[in-house]
């Protein structure tokens, strides 16, 4: 191929009823808003902020470099002649209109723990199985990846999960016709399971989490939303006092109904925590189902 064209593409994440949802540009097409880097972009973020400015209306602020795809299957779709590069990057939004939202889980259905896997995801993990018998390397993979055999749970590994799906020819992406998940264009999904691996990794470490929330919260929903973004449970207690032993919320004057009993009282991030503490993230274990 003689030269290459360089695209920008974003994966902006919300949480939207208890689940973490994928903007795309496209919902039938399943693409998420992409675009060519032009010679007026003085740089990469400001290119994607710029492309971002035209497809999406409103204000995305938190923005960072995800990861450069550029396999084959990209150049198929390119003029003839080229490869096409993209640098991706992963935003996230207070809320995603419902048209351009897609359920995180609708991709990656064996993602969410917090309840048992249904029927589909357990008779693809059954033929992963398969496809495994009688190769170690596989058979250890497919056990530590999915949690088998009593082997504990990795939340962080989704790109991994994906791509021994892939390999096994068990999602549509591979040309095969099998299916777990709703495929996207070209290798839309694969960027969409980077994103989520990001967001899980830094939630220990980073407050990413309350660039998901509204100015002022309770800590039900804080509570909710990194179960959301994780795909496992949480101790209502052990969480509770986490947050607060960490220094992470601040109580605000403000309380709000949720139902019957006691109106609840609402918080705000504390700002000042990222200059106290190195890695100031969400900490915090999934009870067992």
């Amino acid at each position: 191929m003689s030269s290459g064209i360089v695209e920008l593409s974003a994966t902006l994440l919300c949480v939207r009823k208890d689940t973490p949802c994928l903007y795309l540009d496209d919902v039938q097409a399943g693409k998420l808003p992409s675009g060519p880097l032009t010679d007026l972009d003085p740089t990469l973020e400001l290119g994607v902020r710029r492309l971002l400015e035209e497809l999406v209306d409103q204000d995305v602020g938190y923005i960072e470099q995800l990861y450069t795809f550029g396999d084959l299957v990209r150049s198929r779709l390119a003029p003839l002649g080229h490869r096409t590069l993209s640098i991706a990057y992963l935003g996230l939004l207070e809320q995603i209109p419902t048209a351009h939202a897609l359920s995180m889980y609708h991709l990656f259905p064996w993602e969410d723990r917090r309840k048992p896997w249904g029927l589909p995801v357990q008779e693809k993990v059954s033929l992963l199985r398969e496809w495994a018998e009688g190769h170690s390397e596989r058979q250890w993979r497919c056990r530590v990846l999915f949690g088998l055999d009593g082997t504990p749970w990795n939340p962080e590994r989704v790109l991994e999960r994906y791509e021994l799906l892939y390999e096994a020819e068990l999602v549509e992406e591979a040309g095969q016709g099998e299916n777990i998940g709703r495929p996207l264009w070209a290798d839309h999904r694969r960027i969409a399971a980077t994103a989520l691996t990001r967001v899980r990794g830094k939630l220990a470490y980073r407050p990413l989490v309350f660039e998901l929330l509204a100015q002022s919260f309770t800590l039900t929903e804080l509570q909710k939303t990194v179960e959301a973004l994780s795909g496992g449970l949480l101790h209502k207690q052990n969480f509770r006092r986490m947050v607060e032993s960490a220094g992470l919320v601040e109580p605000t004057e403000e309380t709000r109904s949720e139902g019957r009993g006691r109106p609840a009282r609402l918080y705000r991030f504390r700002s000042e925590v990222t200059a106290e503490r190195p890695a100031p993230g969400v900490r915090a274990r999934p009870r067992k189902r």
